[in-house]
């Protein structure tokens, strides 16, 4: 049965290959999110949207529609860079960034000022994006931004304008972003609530 997060199913190229990918994956956090507490949503992604385990992540065949020189910008928050909602480690964001084709360099990391944030242990103030190369595609130093940049949070799970600005300045297109959720101009899109998704076809591998 495909996972209700893949409902446009498996990304199968329809179009000219992309140089550059973002990424916000639909990660796990729990199997069994805890019920809400006073009728609204919760901090919980399970209450927010479908979700996917590391496994079912790693598995999406990225690789195919990317060129053969691209960069991957994959979101990953905190308690995910160590490991898969189990608390295993046997399939890591950096093994997933490799599954789709593309060798982990640096990261970025989103500043979000004020306080608050969720956390079991401290509470979160940033959140990181896993930047990846495939073939020789570098950043000009004319061009080289740092790698940290401060933006207000809005709603949940939602990134920040700054965010995709940097991008634009850095990355060449064709881009794409999946697991998206609003048009960009300049982009195309993919995702269960992107409007006007990319004209892809969608289904489970062979």
């Amino acid at each position: 049965m495909t996972n209700p997060a893949l409902s446009h199913g498996w990304l199968n190229l329809k179009q000219p290959k992309y140089q550059t990918i973002v990424a916000d994956p639909p990660w796990k956090y729990s199997a069994n999110p805890a019920p809400l507490r006073s009728g609204g949503r919760g901090a919980s992604a399970e209450h927010h949207y479908p979700t996917m385990s590391n496994a079912e992540l790693a598995e999406m065949p990225v690789g195919e529609i990317a060129d053969d020189q691209a960069h991957l910008y994959m979101w990953v928050t905190n308690p995910r860079l160590v490991g898969d909602y189990r608390g295993k480690r046997d399939v890591t964001p950096f093994d997933i960034v490799e599954a789709w084709g593309f060798r982990p360099i640096t990261m970025l990391t989103w500043v979000k000022p004020g306080r608050g944030g969720t956390g079991w242990y401290f509470r979160g103030q940033t959140e990181h994006v896993i930047f990846g190369t495939r073939g020789k595609l570098g950043i000009p130093a004319a061009v080289r931004e740092p790698n940290v940049f401060t933006a207000k949070r809005s709603r949940h799970s939602a990134k920040p304008q700054d965010f995709f600005d940097l991008v634009e300045r850095v990355s060449p297109g064709p881009r794409l972003e999946m697991f998206a959720r609003n048009a960009r101009p300049g982009w195309d899109v993919w995702g269960n609530e992107a409007p006007n998704p990319v004209d892809v076809e969608l289904g489970p591998a062979a």
